[in-house]
């Protein structure tokens, strides 16, 4: 508060002719906090940074397990679940009674459902959230990797040895990480999360034209409505397992609730922001949706049943090389902001609670500003986010090392997350809302909703967990040739 105090006093002395009652209205919001500034854009360019990520160049490889029917109908419907549940959670922002806004996910579990819940909720958040990271960091160094070996086989054939570890792109991923993750808070990541949304269509969109060449020119490989067929290579309990991993790879390219939150938070007070918050998740899951839907299902055309699990990496396309090493290079730049968009609310969590714990201590909240030469910098240096923020890079980065299996990482993810955090708690929280008597209509048609997505992710995360065993016999970790 000393700190808003003295922001206003600053633009006081610099406009003495204006109101008191209007500068602080002007700088300050309902709760005490500096007017936010966010809009249904920047919103939507957040959301789609989130969602368009590793999980769309998965996708191919999913419909190519479920087949045409089942594969795209399957995306679609979890799709329109995250829709349902996201306007569900925009209305939960605010406190029912008092209008008091919740901060973050875990905030609004615990003013709804309780501290027992609560505490579910951001084991679970912290969880997905981490994970995604990991995801994130095993898909960029993937795009590196890629592009080095796609100058490789444009040099030496297409059957040259230039398979080569990610462990040095992961350890520089790590290093670039833990520099962006020094921007404090969300408010500071509209520029980072507006490159990023470009980079996703830009990507998508070669990924989209190399296939649509491939099918044109009539080099596309065999497609079929079950997907995968059984028989030699491929035994029926196998094809199971690839079916489950595949939910759970379309849950995860879906899954984008954790941080809508954190989003909402940085919305403008007027108009209301659920309102807009709604408005933002449906431009976003349409062009999210959209863009998922054409890179898999192009995909899945021109590569047929033998889809590699990353469309861009696994080789399916190798000319023109150039143009795979942009469409690598756009990856890499957009997981690097996603990054942040999705590390911010664990950042926030554990740094709200350090700060509740020790009000007093320099260490934690002390901010020493970083001054160039004679010009003030905009940028600040706080000792507990530097180091607690840099130690939870490295152990993210670490995990990434030890486990670089995309289609499995990215399966497990969404078998955990998509379940608890984009339709569990949206639910009862909006139940909570509404009061909503048990038995009645609308309630019974919220916990079928339940069960149905309940039992989809338990299948997925059966599929994620046989994947990753098969996976692991096979890999040394850490090896760098």
């Amino acid at each position: 508060m000393a700190k808003i105090v003295q922001h206003i006093q600053e633009e006081i002395s610099c406009e003495s002719s204006m109101d008191i009652s209007k500068v602080a209205d002007r700088e300050i919001d309902d709760d005490g906090r500096y007017k936010r500034t966010g809009t249904v854009w920047t919103a939507s360019s957040h959301i789609i940074t989130a969602i368009v990520g590793s999980g769309v160049l998965s996708l191919a490889w999913g419909i190519a397990q479920l087949g045409w029917i089942t594969g795209v109908a399957t995306l679609l419907i979890f799709s329109a679940i995250s829709l349902y549940t996201a306007g569900l959670l925009a209305d939960c922002y605010r406190a029912p009674d008092s209008g008091k806004r919740n901060y973050s996910y875990g905030e609004a579990v615990k003013c709804y459902l309780g501290g027992n819940k609560y505490k579910v909720c951001e084991l679970v958040q912290f969880i997905l959230l981490t994970g995604m990271l990991v995801g994130y960091t095993i898909t960029t160094s993937i795009s590196m990797e890629a592009i080095r070996r796609s100058n490789c086989f444009h040099k030496e054939g297409h059957g040259a040895p230039c398979k080569l570890s990610n462990n040095q792109y992961m350890i520089a991923i790590g290093i670039v990480e833990i520099l962006l993750s020094q921007i404090p808070n969300f408010h500071k990541l509209s520029w980072l999360s507006t490159v990023a949304a470009i980079m996703s269509f830009s990507y998508s969109g070669i990924g989209m034209g190399l296939a649509f060449v491939k099918i044109v020119s009539g080099q596309a490989e065999k497609t079929t409505l079950t997907g995968v067929e059984i028989g030699l290579d491929l035994t029926a309990a196998e094809k199971i397992w690839r079916m489950f991993r595949a939910l759970g790879d379309m849950t995860f390219a879906c899954a984008y609730s954790p941080i809508l939150i954190e989003i909402q938070n940085t919305l403008r007070s007027s108009p209301p922001a659920n309102k807009v918050m709604k408005k933002a998740n449906v431009i976003a899951t349409f062009t999210a949706t959209t863009l998922n839907m054409v890179c898999g299902c192009l995909g899945y055309a021109a590569l047929g049943n033998h889809q590699p699990g990353n469309m861009l990496t696994g080789f399916g396309f190798y000319e023109p090389f150039w143009l795979i090493d942009l469409a690598n290079f756009f990856i890499v730049v957009h997981l690097m902001g996603a990054y942040q968009v999705v590390a911010q609310p664990v950042f926030s969590s554990v740094e709200s609670r350090a700060s509740m714990m020790w009000p007093n201590s320099k260490f934690i909240g002390h901010e020493y500003p970083l001054n160039i030469s004679k010009i003030k910098s905009m940028f600040s240096v706080n000792l507990f986010r530097l180091s607690w923020r840099t130690i939870f890079v490295v152990m993210a980065t670490v995990i990434s090392m030890a486990l670089p299996f995309f289609n499995e990482v990215l399966a497990l993810l969404g078998a955990i997350g998509y379940w608890p955090l984009t339709v569990y708690f949206p639910v009862e929280m909006y139940i909570v809302r509404k009061n909503f008597k048990r038995g009645s209509i609308k309630w019974l048609s919220l916990q079928l909703l339940n069960v149905v997505c309940l039992l989809a992710a338990m299948a997925a995360l059966c599929g994620s967990i046989q994947g990753l065993n098969q996976a692991v016999h096979t890999y040394k970790p850490f090896k760098f040739h």
